[in-house]
């Protein structure tokens, strides 16, 4: 199991010098942190994003591994999004961002 500071390290591993999203992206880790996607900059502060995607660490590690797809995430409550909307606009680019992890 990864800590925040390796995910976080994957992450910008894989966003490099912009994200594609053309929008903020947060995931709130449940208790053990998060982390905020914003252009090129990844870090760990806790501010409003566009987009906020609620997820455990251990599942948010499953999806970036190809093991959880995300809509199975949603459907079984695992993933719950602040904007469905924007989530399914986003989807191509963060299933792009996501492909760059494993």
């Amino acid at each position: 199991m990864a800590t925040l500071d390796e995910i976080t390290q994957r992450f910008r591993t894989a966003v490099g010098a912009d994200s594609g999203l053309g929008k903020t992206l947060k995931f709130n880790l449940k208790g053990d942190g998060c982390i905020l996607i914003d252009g090129g900059e990844v870090n760990n502060e806790d501010k409003p994003a566009d987009l906020t995607m609620t997820i455990s660490k251990d599942d948010l590690e499953a999806m970036g591994a190809g093991k959880l797809d995300p809509t199975t995430a949603v459907m079984t409550g695992k993933l719950q999004l602040s904007d469905m909307g924007l989530a399914m606009g986003l989807q191509s680019k963060m299933t792009a961002l996501f492909s760059k992890l494993a």
